[in-house]
């Protein structure tokens, strides 16, 4: 055990080794009650200030000399009481300094176990322990950890959920990892300035202020939008180049890792053969250097990309390692709808399109920012025909597939007796892929 103090608790008779967080712990769970002086001054700023008024100097010193002592105290004792251990079946984290609470995380049920590193841990040589659990609406977590610690345990998780025995699963390691797939910090700084959204919320960041002043001669109004519209303007530009900084893909026998963040390190992992969904995303404006990105569906976790932007051919290759035998349909390969469709929805029905290959249910929408979805037909969970009173008319059919990561992939505006066949034939394509799929396995 480290020297972050090992404690012994006996568990249905068999000795179980518990374990506390580091040391620098207490440092974060201290703002806790400053946290909630804050947000009590944010609910009633009038009142908040009435109190500061009235204080002097003496008073807000005696405050602070409370208040501080109180915070450490706090984070010192919900260091103290959090513990947790590693069964062969399971991780247990017990909580709570007055109320408590035990999670019992069951290893077979882990969807992803991520490491991930603020900017203040990077310093600190800490690290966050996040685990994507089936069924559960939030991540459980273990913070903070030695960043050595961090990693060492998530493989040992790994190593026994994957069927090691508990007294080797220690010593298994981190499996070795091939890398795939980098993107480099320019060619990500020029996709998002030739993105769409960049430019849309920069312009309504600097165009709508102005407009409000003009009408309202409120500054409250003009900050409550404008700081808002200025913020998700850094989110979809800065924000981005700083999430998604140093992006690597790297192939390992637990699945594919990602490794992403300029100021936050993340560590993230798509498990192998959870994949529900994958779309290949094409913006206007990147077709010309053919790039591309690409977003995953996993059932039960929040990995939600893959690939930031790549040119398509370097994509396509990592797709293939995420749906093993999958290869992406070409675009001449996709089915437009009926010329009929156009009465349906004008114009944009052309950026509608189909295929179904052996392996994948392929479809296609978006006319200026493409969006070609592939289901694998082994997570194809159900599939259904909508039909309404205009599109009746037109002989005209959309077919649903629903997948395990409640999503919906729809192949839109096909005609009537093409969507029929398709239903069945979808259906019974579902039927045989989970049949033949093989199971999905840690460190398979």
């Amino acid at each position: 055990m480290t020297a972050q103090g090992v404690d012994d608790a006996v568990v249905k008779g068999n000795p179980v080794a518990e374990r506390r967080l580091h040391p620098v712990t207490p440092l974060r769970r201290a703002w806790a009650p400053v946290a909630v002086v804050i947000g009590w001054a944010l609910h009633d700023p009038d009142q908040a200030q009435r109190q500061l008024t009235r204080l002097t100097t003496t008073a807000l010193l005696i405050g602070l000399a409370v208040l501080v002592p109180v915070a450490a105290l706090y984070g010192f004792l919900s260091w103290w009481f959090t513990h947790f251990a590693v069964t062969e079946s399971e991780l247990r984290i017990r909580t709570g300094l007055l109320f408590r609470r035990t999670a019992h995380i069951r290893l077979e049920r882990v969807q992803a176990i991520d490491v991930t590193q603020p900017l203040l841990a990077r310093v600190a040589g800490v690290a966050k322990l996040k685990l994507d659990v089936i069924g559960a609406d939030k991540k459980d977590e273990l913070a903070f950890l030695g960043e050595r610690e961090a990693r060492a345990l998530r493989a040992e998780l790994l190593a026994r959920a994957a069927g090691f025995a508990p007294e080797t699963a220690h010593e298994v390691g981190e499996a070795p990892a091939r890398e795939l797939l980098r993107t480099p910090p320019f060619q990500l700084a020029i996709s998002l300035v030739l993105t769409g959204s960049t430019w849309g919320a920069l312009a309504a960041a600097l165009v709508v202020p102005p407009v409000l002043w003009l009408a309202t001669h409120s500054v409250w109004t003009v900050l409550a939008t404008g700081v808002p519209l200025l913020g998700a303007a850094a989110t979809s530009s800065v924000g981005r180049f700083v999430g998604e900084y140093d992006w690597t893909v790297g192939e390992s026998p637990d699945g594919l890792r990602i490794d992403h963040g300029l100021l936050d390190r993340t560590h993230e992992t798509v498990p192998p053969g959870r994949v529900q969904a994958v779309r290949i995303v094409e913006p206007l404006l990147w077709r010309r250097r053919g790039w591309v990105r690409v977003e995953l569906d996993v059932a039960g976790s929040s990995n939600s990309v893959l690939v930031p932007v790549a040119p398509r051919e370097l994509a396509e290759a990592v797709v293939a390692r995420v749906l093993p035998g999958v290869s992406v349909p070409e675009a001449g390969a996709l089915s437009r709808p009926p010329r009929r469709a156009w009465r349906c929805v004008p114009v944009w029905w052309r950026g509608y399109g189909l295929a179904v290959t052996g392996a994948v249910f392929a479809a296609r929408h978006g006319l200026l920012r493409r969006r070609l979805t592939l289901v694998p037909h082994a997570k194809v969970q159900s599939v259904r025909l909508t039909q309404g009173p205009w599109k009746r008319l037109w002989r005209l059919a959309d077919v649903h597939v629903d997948t395990g990561a409640d999503k919906t992939v729809t192949a839109r505006l096909r005609d009537a007796r093409e969507a029929a066949e398709l239903l069945r034939a979808q259906a019974e394509r579902s039927r045989t892929g989970r049949r033949d799929a093989p199971p999905d396995r840690w460190m398979a």
